[in-house]
């Protein structure tokens, strides 16, 4: 972003237990390292933790070896964290650079970067000087070389200046109707240099929404006023013609079928633009899992007739996936699971899943182990873009304290996206069953009709910080050989709040309520029935919450209510600490009994990774009953809810 002065020159002056194991392999890795000089690097789960420079600079051609020093005397704290982390320098200072050029290419490249650093805190008066052995890097001519012993000493002298506020802005163009407030350009507001290109990329948005795919800023003046620190701007916009779509072309598929591709896009040749539909496509695209990259862009210019074409470029993933995956409980166990897929199965994408789980290891006896494996398969697109067919097969043998079950079910439904926040499915099931409870052993073949909405606006869904998950559900079901009939219904939902703007603090709830109408409780089979305690209410055991038998073991209820409530901590970019509290109720009637609340609390730590957080959690239960345990730690991947 250009900025002109009309008194001064702005900018450069020149002259200037997973969790454990994860930590366990850092500190082994360490060890390693110290007594094994010949080692590269060690990796875990893809993660460098740790790489010898000496291998890593190997290949430098005449390493010249330097130092840094930072001088800042009028930056606060925060501002002068933010432009040592601006400094390549800084950031390299333990790599050498290859020979005297090298390092004044990277001593000019780094002013550059650090005035670009004060714009983007609204100085324009910042001035950077950079001297390398005691020179400015400006009297060195470009063939310097730098000699004497190492590592050559570069000072990098900084003197921000004031803080700039917005001064006059004007719209010009296409843009002279909109109100410049609309898009954050107040003045007496944020001048920095984002703010200003935010504001024109949300102009140019305001445009893009009436259909028009060619807006854009043709003309942008930035004038620093330095007598009063202010930054006057005049915005020139030019929006363009309303436009359809016209054609969708494809590169860079390959096993992928090019045609279903364009498909997908769900971009129909003749309907207005809309640039909200062109982030939908490309959200769908990699929604089917099998493009690790798209991109989708309008033309630069109209067709003939008057339309945009539209391009869309994509790379592949590998078809194939495995992944096995475990988590810990010191009340349930370890449970291991891993599915196999193939994401492109026939080439419009279709997905077959193999899955399978053992859980209960170390808690049960191995005659007493769990078991599932089941087969899914998945096809997009079967009734427009948004729309999802999958059908499976799932078996399962399991031992839980309630119940003794074998079961045999298959489904088959349609899942539909009404739009990027709200998603809905129906399905058909009929699951063969066998069960031995406290009220006997039992027979079952139950055909039912689950229903299913979810909203979620979270803006991540593996550790969100903002937003909201509301779950929806109602399964009609009716028992062919003992002809009960009874609806399931399960309500959920999830709040993240974050405290701070960056969200270092985050509050996190989750309120989830169900009931089971049409039957007593003899009448529901065991497996359907619900239950609470374990990873749900923190501190007890799996199942431990509410009725039992005079034998003490649990026989579920036809309603409960749970919630949870986190301060989600960031201690640093990747360790987080969360204290907690669950609570959750199981009772026979049709209705909560909140009477017989229990409630857990503890704390868990966080190691976050590209694929979601690493979770550990202690709690205790603060109402321990009868045959409760006296603490519970669990770990796994992901954040709790």
């Amino acid at each position: 972003m250009p900025v002109h002065g009309r008194q001064t020159a702005v900018g450069c002056a020149s002259g200037g237990v997973l969790l454990q194991i994860v930590l366990l392999a850092v500190v082994c890795s360490t060890a390693l390292a110290a007594q094994s000089r010949s080692a590269a690097a060690f990796e875990l789960f893809g993660l460098k933790l740790w790489e010898l420079s000496s291998d890593e600079d190997a290949d430098i051609v005449d390493p010249l070896r330097y130092t840094v020093t930072i001088d800042a005397p009028d930056a606060d704290e925060d501002l002068a964290e933010k432009l040592e982390n601006a400094s390549a320098l800084k950031a390299d200072e333990e790599h050498p650079v290859s020979g005297s050029l090298g390092l004044l290419a990277k001593a000019r490249s780094d002013r550059e970067q650090l005035v670009a650093a004060f714009y983007a805190d609204a100085l324009y008066e910042g001035v950077v000087t950079i001297t390398i052995q005691g020179k400015p890097l400006d009297d060195l001519p470009p063939d310097a070389e730098f000699s004497g012993p190492q590592p050559i000493p570069v000072v990098i002298s900084i003197a921000a200046g004031p803080k700039f506020t917005l001064g006059n802005i004007r719209l010009k163009g296409d843009a002279a109707g909109l109100a410049s407030a609309d898009f954050g350009l107040i003045a007496g507001g944020d001048a920095s240099s984002g703010a200003v290109l935010k504001a024109e990329a949300a102009i140019v948005r305001a445009l893009k929404q009436e259909g028009r795919p060619l807006a854009k800023v043709t003309g942008r003046e930035i004038v620093a006023e330095h007598a009063g620190s202010t930054l006057d701007v005049t915005l020139t916009v030019a929006a363009g013609p309303v436009a359809g779509y016209g054609g969708t072309t494809v590169e860079g598929t390959e096993k992928v079928d090019r045609d279903f591709t364009e498909y997908m896009t769900g971009l129909k040749r003749g309907r207005q633009y809309s640039p909200d539909e062109i982030d939908d496509a490309r959200d769908r695209l990699l929604g089917l899992e099998v493009f690790n990259s798209v991109t989708v862009k309008e033309a630069d210019a109209l067709d003939a007739e008057g339309n945009i074409p539209i391009g869309v470029e994509v790379s592949e993933r590998k078809p194939h996936h495995l992944d096995l995956v475990g988590s810990l409980s010191s009340t349930d166990g370890l449970d291991l699971k891993g599915n196999w897929e193939h994401r492109n199965l026939f080439g419009p994408a279709e997905k077959l899943r193999i899955d399978g789980k053992i859980s209960g290891i170390g808690s049960n006896d191995l005659s007493q182990l769990n078991y599932s494996a089941g087969v899914m398969f998945e096809k997009p697109g079967v009734v427009g873009p948004a729309s999802k067919f999958f059908a499976g097969v799932n078996t399962v043998l399991e031992h839980p304290d309630a119940y003794d079950r074998f079961s045999v079910k298959g489904n088959t439904g349609l899942s539909y996206e009404l739009d990027k926040q709200q998603t809905v499915s129906a399905e058909v099931a009929l699951d063969y069953s066998k069960i031995t409870d406290s009220f006997g052993k039992h027979t079952y073949l139950i055909a039912s009709v689950p229903l299913r909405y979810v909203f979620d606006n979270r803006d991540n869904r593996l550790n969100p910080t903002t937003g909201f998950r509301a779950l929806a559900y109602a399964e009609p079901s009716y028992d062919i050989l003992n002809g009960a009939a009874f609806v399931k219904l399960r309500g959920e939902g999830s709040a993240y709040q974050s405290l701070d703007t960056a969200s270092k603090f985050v509050l996190a709830e989750r309120v989830a309520i169900g009931s089971i109408i049409g039957a007593g409780l003899q009448d529901v089979p065991a497996d359907r029935r619900f239950y609470s305690g374990g990873g749900s209410v923190r501190g007890y055991a799996y199942q431990g919450i509410g009725p039992k038998d005079i034998e003490g073991e649990p026989i579920g209820g036809l309603s409960f209510f749970e919630t949870s409530l986190e301060m989600r901590i960031a201690i640093t970019d990747t360790i987080g600490v969360v204290p907690f509290v669950d609570a959750g109720t199981v009772s026979t009637n049709q209705f909560p009994d909140f009477s017989g609340m229990k409630v857990g609390a503890g704390v868990g730590l966080r190691y976050i990774t590209p694929f979601g957080p690493l979770r550990i959690d202690a709690a205790v239960p603060l109402n321990r009953g009868p045959g409760d345990p006296s603490f519970g730690i669990y770990a796994g991947i992901g954040q709790a809810f």
